[in-house]
């Protein structure tokens, strides 16, 4: 043994390719840590080749990882999105976002394979603290990419409608060399802003998130970047009164502000809302009228009232006054869900879709009637090295414990595990573990 702890000398994991599509350029582990795992614990790893990855195989060579196609040696694979039926090995173990805890349809093959397979499935979704708040997660760079796709997406739509500022010269994220280069640009377009100011048409700018969790954080941090004042949902109304041209106004929507109990006279309860979420209706609509952008930003599931609906923005469209809402960048991308009229989720090479309220249709780009979504299903990767960096930081301190468990243990309820990693296990051995027997009725 080797490091601090009682870590196994031949303990061995896998890092697999990612291949879900060309921009998926992200990693689980990077070669930084990858040694520090080998220096400290005596832990190896196999990572197989890869074309697109974000750090070379040199670098993964260089930190003494052993590059090959099989992953057999390993004992538990690492790996970020989804991974083929035909990849699982017999009664392995296997950490990545398996989009399956909704019960997602397209994935129930996968994990009925794992389930023959006898696999255990860890999924980084699930790895919580006592309060429910995520710890391993992508959440801020799909915050960061999806605002700066968002604002890319208003500035063409602008020159589509002959309107002409600053935002037309900001580039998708996929074309900045890194998130420096994207803030540096940025900082550049919010001088012309402060200088020139917005043409009346645009005033007041007033940009909306709905949700304050780690994909809200990211996408203002972007935003904050150019001259913002943020203002309260209930001072909406006189700003639109007296506005200035040289502000962007940012307003953060908290569920007090989306819904509100169906019952008179009863208050607004968070936990309520979130027990009893049949108990409350959407009341977002009022904000709807004033707002230039809106960023989707929040966990919706079918219980749940939507943000906007396809009903609400066909009547504002037939108004004879064109409504000032130009783009959703619907960063939580759920086809149907929180926004309705979300129909299908775009990937980076064809971010963007219009959405026509009158005809119910949609059509690829921003240009047509109606309103601009972007909806990247896949944002994280357009900032591939950073995310990575940041995602690997925060499983290193989970990667020696995972690693030393014993996952042939017959019982599920003697392996050892740290609390936040054994409350994500959701297959042991090719059986759904109590918290997550709820999957059988999606199989």
């Amino acid at each position: 043994m080797k490091g601090r702890g009682c870590y196994h000398m031949s303990a061995a994991l896998g890092i697999r390719r990612e291949d879900k599509n060309r921009w998926e350029r992200r990693v689980p582990l990077t070669p930084e840590h990858v040694l520090e795992l080998k220096k400290n614990y005596g832990i190896e790893t196999f990572i197989q080749p890869s074309d697109i990855r974000i750090f070379s195989e040199g670098a993964y060579q260089k930190a003494g990882a052993h590059v090959q196609e099989s992953l057999t040696p390993s004992s538990v694979v690492f790996a970020v999105k989804e991974i083929p039926v035909n990849f699982f090995e017999r009664g392995k173990t296997y950490v990545f976002f398996s989009h399956t805890i909704k019960g997602q349809k397209y994935n129930m093959p996968m994990l009925k394979k794992m389930m023959e397979m006898g696999c255990t499935l860890i999924d980084y979704e699930r790895i919580v603290d006592r309060n429910g708040k995520r710890l391993v997660f992508f959440g801020r760079f799909a915050g960061l990419a999806g605002m700066i796709d968002t604002l890319w997406t208003f500035g063409q739509r602008l020159q589509w409608e002959q309107i002409d500022i600053p935002f037309r010269e900001i580039k998708q994220t996929i074309h900045y060399k890194d998130l420096d280069e994207i803030k540096k640009h940025f900082t550049a377009i919010a001088k012309k802003i402060e200088m020139n100011g917005l043409p009346a048409s645009l005033t007041p700018f007033i940009i909306g998130f709905s949700g304050y969790g780690n994909v809200s954080i990211g996408a203002q941090e972007i935003l904050d970047v150019f001259p913002i004042k943020e203002i309260k949902p209930e001072e909406i109304e006189s700003v639109v009164k007296n506005p200035s041209n040289k502000t962007i106004y940012k307003v953060v929507f908290k569920e007090e502000h989306i819904v509100e109990p169906i019952l008179p006279g009863k208050k607004f309860d968070l936990q309520d809302y979130y027990q009893h979420p049949e108990g409350y209706r959407s009341t977002f609509e009022r904000y709807i009228p004033s707002l230039t952008i809106l960023m989707n930003c929040i966990f919706w599931g079918p219980q749940y009232p939507r943000l906007l609906t396809k009903d609400y923005v066909k009547k504002i469209f037939l108004r004879k006054e064109k409504p000032c809402l130009k783009v959703v960048g619907d960063i939580s991308a759920d086809v149907n869900g929180a926004i309705e009229f979300t129909e299908k989720t775009t990937s980076s090479d064809n971010p963007v879709f219009v959405y026509n309220p009158t005809a119910d249709a949609t059509k690829d780009g921003y240009e047509g009637d109606g309103i601009v979504v972007m909806a990247v299903d896949n944002l994280p990767c357009e900032l591939p090295r950073e995310s990575s960096q940041s995602f690997s930081e925060i499983l290193l301190r989970f990667v020696p414990e995972i690693m030393n468990a014993d996952f042939t243990v017959d019982d599920f309820n003697e392996v050892t595990l740290p609390i936040e990693i054994k409350n994500a296990v959701v297959l042991y051995q090719g059986k759904l573990t109590p918290a997550y027997y709820y999957i059988n009725k999606y199989l």
